[in-house]
C-alpha cells in the first residue's frame, strides 16, 4: 500500500530535487528556462518558490518523503495578494508571466472555485509505481468533498494520455509561442 502524506517544511529539498529531475526534460521547464548553465538552479528555484507557497496552506502531499508528490492549490488559495519574488532571469520571468496569462485564460473566472494541480512529480527513480495517481487523490478527493472541478495543465503531449486514463478530460488548449498546452479538468 503506498502511504500518502501531508507535506511539511522538512520535506522540501526532497521535494525540490524530484521536480527539477521530474521536469529534466518537460517542455515548458525547458520553455521557462533556457541556458543550460542556469537551468537546473533556477528550476531548483521555481520549485522550492511553488512549495514555499503551497506547504503551509497544506495543499501539497508526498510519497516516500517526497519522490512523488502533488502541490495544489484550493479555492482559498487563490488570492490578489502578490506572491513572493521569485529569484530567477528576467527572461524566465517574463517567460513565467507569459506561460501565466495565456494558462489563466483557459481556467473557468472567478469567482468560480476550483482546485488547481499545480505541480504532480514523482522522480524518474520510482517511474512505474503509481505513486502519482495516489499523491493526486487528496485533492481530488477535497475538490469532489466541495462539490468542485479540478484543473491542471501540461505541455507534454505524452502527459495528456496519461491524464486521460486517470479520468482527466481535456477541456481547453492554446500555444505560447511553440509550446503547446492542455488544460484538463475533473
Amino acid at each position: 500500500m503506498i502511504h500518502v502524506e501531508q507535506a511539511t517544511a522538512a520535506h522540501r529539498q526532497q521535494v525540490v530535487e524530484t521536480v527539477v529531475a521530474a521536469f529534466d526534460q518537460d517542455p515548458a521547464f525547458r520553455y521557462f528556462f533556457r541556458d543550460p548553465v542556469t537551468r537546473d538552479a533556477e528550476a531548483a528555484e521555481f520549485a522550492g518558490h511553488l512549495f514555499d507557497m503551497r506547504v503551509g496552506p497544506g495543499t501539497t502531499w508526498v510519497v516516500e518523503g517526497g519522490l512523488s508528490l502533488a502541490m495544489w492549490d484550493s479555492p482559498a488559495g487563490w488570492s490578489d495578494n502578490p506572491e513572493p519574488k521569485l529569484t530567477v532571469s528576467d527572461d524566465a520571468l517574463a517567460r513565467l508571466d507569459d506561460y501565466h496569462r495565456a494558462v489563466q485564460g483557459l481556467f473557468p473566472r472567478r469567482p468560480e472555485p476550483f482546485w488547481y494541480l499545480g505541480v504532480l512529480a514523482t522522480h524518474p527513480s520510482q517511474a512505474g509505481r503509481r505513486f502519482g495517481r495516489s499523491v493526486m487523490k487528496p485533492g481530488l478527493a477535497a475538490a469532489a468533498a466541495a462539490g468542485l472541478p479540478a484543473y491542471l495543465e501540461t505541455t507534454n503531449p505524452a502527459n495528456v494520455a496519461l491524464y486521460e486514463r486517470a479520468g482527466w478530460r481535456v477541456s481547453g488548449s492554446t500555444h505560447l509561442d511553440d509550446l503547446p498546452i492542455w488544460v484538463l479538468t475533473q
